[in-house]
């Protein structure tokens, strides 16, 4: 199968963008483990494991099709943060740009007539409208619990209670 320079170029930047939210989740885990907050680290630790899935399935889809994809290094990410919202607010603007992403690929797909690769990407264009709703629905719990410790220590429940395996 061929693929064209563009669209190669667009899903090895994907790989970056995916191996980066991996790495920024992966960050926002270890400062809630080390904050307290029991319930946020297990939901980022699980949305990194999620994340690199995502950056394998673009990999595999790249070399299987001929495209040869380009193993990235990751920024480094902050490893602080001021507060468990703003680690959500944080993930839901990653979660926006990964959006944008894979939206400026489909339609590239579309244009260069690459069914093969706009059906890959049915997958991920779901799976951003899932992510993206869940993030904001976290987000949304802040304005309706609170934001003192009591209603924190609530949300990190939550947040703990989302992620369906250890």
């Amino acid at each position: 199968m061929k693929i064209s320079q563009n669209t190669k170029k667009l899903l090895n930047n994907q790989i970056v963008l995916e191996a980066n939210a991996a790495s920024s989740y992966l960050a926002m885990a270890s400062w809630c483990e080390i904050t307290g907050y029991v319930g946020a680290a297990k939901f980022f630790y699980a949305q990194s494991d999620e994340e690199r899935s995502h950056m394998l399935k673009f990999i595999h889809y790249l070399n299987n099709i001929g495209g040869n994809a380009t193993i990235p290094a990751t920024k480094s990410p902050p490893n602080s943060f001021k507060s468990l919202e703003s680690t959500i607010r944080a993930a839901l603007n990653n979660e926006q740009l990964v959006t944008k992403a894979i939206y400026a690929i489909v339609e590239t797909a579309q244009k260069e007539k690459d069914h093969s690769t706009h059906t890959f990407l049915d997958w991920f264009v779901n799976e951003q409208v899932e992510e993206e709703k869940k993030f904001e629905t976290i987000l949304q719990k802040f304005d309706l619990i609170g934001r003192d410790k009591i209603a924190i220590h609530e949300i990190d429940k939550i947040l703990g209670n989302l992620v369906t395996k250890d």
